[in-house]
């Protein structure tokens, strides 16, 4: 506890003493200012030079909560027990702790860029001639050692056995997911009450909330739209249906048939995992467009009027299906196989046919997949931005609405707020309807016995619509792909089919001038500034992900299950969601973030921390608790053994985790959309820019680009993955030699 109290105290003073306090215009990463009249400069100075000039007064109370453990340690000495010194010098540190990022919160939130935030405040101490900007370096270490003295207070007062790490891992994980994720929501919310005068108005919520555009039934009365909340309602639950059904078709197939090809159905499915979430609208437009090929074939073979029957409600559909159909393959996959053939052996013993075996007993085992892949396609399909925009026509959804809510010419984001409130209601209420479906039931099969028995074929009566599902659909797939890679080669698609490499050449051109060689492709600028954000983004991503697994299957603490909800929040809340709630959250003081390439960061690293968590928890479910124990026997502190013990044996998670999260942050759109800027253009973005221009033969090219880029990431990672797990296999026969 005395060294850790020391080194934040270190951390602190440095914060506090030397760093620019305020968020710099340059960047976090710039150090222009250490030349730029660095330490007086207003701009650039240190918390401790801005008192000394008689600035930013109010920051002074931090520094007598800084020096408080010294002056605490002081007090303390005089008593010789040592249980009693222990216990006052953790209560000094919480009590510093606490006071510190209370006086932090205070003053962040009640002084903004015009004053005071507040008109009570206002009234109460007058006008404040004096403003602040968002909080810098400076402030985030000062912020960080309150923190963890407070953990380590806590600690210090027996919690957790005492442990300094696992008690200051809890509050790093607790105040990152209140700050990015809770903290958001709740403005976000917070907007939606409240008119342009920031005047808290229920009334209007109530007005904008429940307008016809959202819950109109006009559709029903003879009218031609239905509001945007039952259009995406409507599509998300076909959607998750037809998706869960598909998905169960080829786990079916892959692991209940004698299928000879059960390696390309897997392969299909990483495909639309790594492939940008619009790329398959735009090819379903060629295909099916107005110039499409198979529109132009059947109008010119029928004699038909060639129509523009695919933008709307027909084309998100389809390509909704074609997006989100690999993810539930790839959870039910798993159910599937987990499923015990002894249990099938045994109905099939008891005189079952086989029919009556899956229906009676292999189905219902599976409940839990069947609801897991249903959420993840309705939550997909609510958050899904770059479909409908790309296909939507007059058909339109919540994701798009808030989008031009706030983009458009009416940005609106009160409107945006209250769009993404309903936006929230659908989703949360589906991951609340999927627990209470499940219900407390158990549908364990394995017990970690052996169990010799071979899966049960399917009956005739459901392999043979499986085989000509699982064919039809995989050729699709596989045209659907074809004229993504033809698409980018083509002068102009549906008018001049010469091939060409000049859409290529224009995004990617790479040349020489006075400086050596150029990237002068017009996509080159948001390929880089992707390919950095995403590589900062995975591993931080992991690394919080892992330790947040570790928490929750090692360590037993109070709130547990809360924590666990925390940390799981951001799953079920879409994108879009996220990006408006970013926007309102941190555009203003004290966290003031937009435009900047940290935001985006962020936004990854907790759009993605559920997958990372559940990967380290399913990772970690398989290794014994006794080699932790035997480590802590040992002498091993607490973080040698997660560090030296723990994370080496979990390196195919590890790896797992940080593809997932680089492929997801190099492909995500629904949140970016909101997020990105000028500097910081992200190569989604960029697409969308080019869909927008009609500019389909660059957005084409650099899809594929990005598809070939992240195949090879994938292959890569399988490697790697496949190497460790031999090389463990190979361990025990070295030990026997």
């Amino acid at each position: 506890m005395k060294n850790s109290a020391r080194l934040w105290l270190w951390i602190g003073l440095l914060g506090f003493c030397v760093l620019p306090w305020y968020i710099l215009e340059d960047g976090l990463w710039s150090f222009e200012w250490l030349f730029d009249g660095y330490p007086y400069d207003t701009n650039y100075a240190p918390a401790l030079f801005l008192i000394l000039q008689g600035e930013k007064l109010w920051l002074s109370p931090l520094l007598l909560f800084l020096l408080l453990p010294g002056i605490g340690k002081f007090f303390s000495a005089r008593s010789g027990d040592f249980s009693v010194l222990a216990t006052r010098r953790a209560n000094v540190l919480i009590i510093a702790g606490i006071a510190g990022l209370v006086w932090m919160l205070l003053q962040g939130f009640g002084i903004g860029l015009r004053g005071w935030n507040f008109a009570a405040l206002d009234a109460l101490f007058g006008a404040l001639d004096d403003r602040q900007f968002g909080m810098g370096a400076g402030a985030l270490l000062v912020a960080a050692a309150f923190l963890f003295w407070l953990t380590t207070g806590v600690a210090g007062r027996g919690a957790i056995k005492g442990d300094v790490f696992v008690v200051g891992a809890i509050g790093l994980i607790v105040a990152m997911v209140t700050m990015f994720i809770f903290f958001p929501i709740v403005q976000m919310l917070s907007s939606a009450f409240t008119d342009n005068d920031g005047v808290f108005s229920p009334g209007l919520f109530a007005t904008k909330f429940f307008e016809d555009k959202i819950w109109g039934l006009a559709c029903l009365t003879g009218g031609t739209r239905c509001g945007v909340a039952w259009n995406s309602l409507f599509l998300a639950v076909l959607v998750g249906f037809i998706t869960t059904l598909l998905g169960l078709v080829f786990a079916l197939v892959a692991t209940r048939s004698n299928f000879l090809y059960g390696r390309v159905l897997r392969g299909l499915t990483v495909l639309p995992i790594i492939t940008p979430p619009f790329v398959i609208g735009l090819a379903i437009i060629l295909l099916f467009g107005l110039s499409g090929t198979i529109t132009q074939f059947f109008a010119e073979l029928f004699g038909l009027q060639a129509t523009r029957w695919i933008y709307g409600l027909p084309g998100i559909f389809i390509a909704q299906l074609l997006s989100f159909t690999p993810i539930a393959f790839l959870v039910l996959i798993g159910v599937v196989e987990g499923v015990s053939p002894s249990m099938e052996e045994a109905a099939q013993t008891l005189r079952a046919s086989r029919w009556q075996t899956f229906r009676t007993v292999s189905l219902p085992l599976m409940r839990p997949g069947l609801a897991n892949a249903f959420l993840l396609g309705f939550i997909e399909s609510m958050a899904d931005f770059g479909n409908p925009l790309v296909l939507g026509g007059n058909f339109d959804v919540l994701s798009t609405e808030i989008f031009f809510a706030i983009v458009g010419a009416q940005n609106d984001q009160s409107k945006a707020a209250v769009l993404a409130v309903a936006l929230l209601i659908f989703t949360l209420s589906a991951f609340y309807a999927q627990r209470r479906w499940l219900g407390k039931k158990s549908y364990t099969t394995q017990t970690g016995k052996g169990d010799g028995g071979m899966h049960v074929l399917l009956p005739k009566r459901v392999m043979l619509p499986c085989y000509a599902i699982a064919g039809i659909w995989t050729l699709f797939t596989l045209t659907v792909y074809g004229m993504i890679l033809y698409g980018g080669f083509v002068e102009l698609w549906g008018l001049d089919h010469s091939l060409t490499f000049k859409h290529y050449l224009a995004a990617f051109a790479v040349g020489f001038n006075d400086f050596g060689l150029h990237f002068k492709g017009s996509a080159w600028d948001s390929f880089f500034t992707t390919l950095k954000i995403a590589g900062i983004a995975a591993p931080i991503t992991a690394i919080i992900g892992l330790i947040t697994a570790w928490l929750l299957v090692r360590q037993n603490f109070a709130g547990k299950s809360l924590f666990e909800f925390g940390t799981m929040l951001s799953f079920a809340i879409p994108g879009t969601v996220i990006g408006v709630s970013y926007i309102l959250a941190f555009n203003v003081p004290p966290i003031e973030l937009t435009g900047t390439g940290v935001i985006l960061v962020i936004s990854f690293i907790f759009r993605n921390m559920p997958v990372g968590v559940r990967a380290g928890i399913a990772s970690m479910s398989q290794l014994d608790k006794s080699l932790d124990e035997a480590s802590l026997t040992l002498g091993a502190s607490t973080w040698r053994t997660f560090t030296r013990i723990i994370l080496p044996l979990m390196r195919p998670a590890i790896l797992a985790a940080l593809v997932f999260s680089f492929v997801r942050a190099m492909t995500a759109i629904s949140a970016v959309i909101f997020l990105v800027s000028a500097e910081y253009n992200m190569a989604t973005s960029y697409i969308i820019g080019r869909v927008e221009n009609n500019d389909y033969g660059i957005a084409i090219a650099y899809c594929s680009v990005l598809i070939v880029v992240m195949l090879f990431l994938v292959a890569t990672t399988q490697l790697l993955v496949g190497r460790v797990n031999t090389k463990r296999r190979q361990q025990p026969s070295i030990a026997l030699a």
